[in-house]
């Protein structure tokens, strides 16, 4: 049977090398499964999290990026990304409390602290779905 190889990529780092049967992808228009076979796609993500079933099976955090489906390659650049099982609670809580205390106001600054904000939420909801 074919099989997809899977890719999670940063800037800063290679996350994740693995054969897979399939990965659910948080697309910027809702959740999206790739299984070989699929035709070729690039699709922007937004944050949530990536679900890999096979050799290395496990759901990864990422705040954003690409997504590229080519040839059963699946690659994932994500701004970040993190293991699910890695993230730290209740420092995530403790981001979230100072972002949305720094989001008062309309200024530019309070914008991006509601932008950090929402991410803590999302990495806080990843993490207590396990």
């Amino acid at each position: 049977m074919a099989r997809l190889t899977v890719e999670i990529v940063t800037p800063e780092k290679r996350i994740l090398t693995t054969e897979a049967d399939e990965i659910i992808v948080p697309g910027a228009n809702g959740l999206f499964g790739v299984r070989p076979g699929h035709t070729p796609y690039l699709a922007l993500m937004s944050a949530g999290v990536v679900t890999v079933m096979g050799d290395q099976p496990g759901k990864w955090f990422v705040t954003g990026g690409f997504a590229e489906v080519s040839d059963d390659q699946v690659k994932v650049l994500a701004d970040r990304a993190e293991a699910v099982a890695d993230i730290d609670v209740a420092a995530a809580e403790r981001r979230l409390e100072e972002a949305q205390a720094q989001a008062a106001g309309g200024s530019a600054e309070a914008q991006l602290a509601a932008q950090r904000a929402t991410l803590e939420r999302a990495r806080i909801a990843a993490a207590t779905e396990r």
